[in-house]
């Protein structure tokens, strides 16, 4: 695998939440959770850009669980489109069924409630999207 680390979004229309990987490629973190309106979030964006400094970007494409498209599909796709605006740094997307639902399951076995735990659970989604795609890169040799 190439060195360096990877930044994953889970996009939703309230919030979003952010994982970044280690420069091996190996782990990936929980790092911050953004406010899909704030008035800033392409400053936030840039910064998380700027600090991180990824090889590639992962985007959780939030499909039925039949594959069929949806509001949020088309909604994570513009958030992707917003990004490619930002940076020339490659931007794939990644099937993110069930990732919500994962990082849930995973926060209340860590005795964590799912109401005081909203934001938590958007980062924690973000992991598990960047997992699957460190999975993927590592059986394929790339993401593509």
């Amino acid at each position: 695998m190439k060195t360096g680390r990877r930044l994953a979004f889970d996009y939703g229309q309230v919030r979003i939440g952010v994982a970044a990987s280690d420069t091996s490629g190996l782990i990936a973190s929980p790092i911050a959770t953004l406010l899909a309106t704030d008035t800033d979030l392409t400053g936030q964006l840039t910064a998380l850009f700027t600090e991180y400094e990824p090889i590639y970007i992962v985007v959780g494409e939030p499909k039925h669980l039949s594959g069929a498209s949806n509001p949020s599909l088309v909604a994570a796709h513009e958030f992707a489109d917003l990004l490619r605006t930002l940076t020339d740094i490659p931007i794939h997307l990644v099937d993110e069924r069930l990732s919500t639902i994962s990082a849930a399951k995973n926060l209340r076995i860590t005795g964590h409630n799912a109401k005081s735990s909203k934001a938590k659970i958007d980062a924690m989604a973000a992991v598990s999207i960047l997992e699957s795609a460190l999975e993927r890169e590592r059986i394929a040799g790339h993401l593509d």
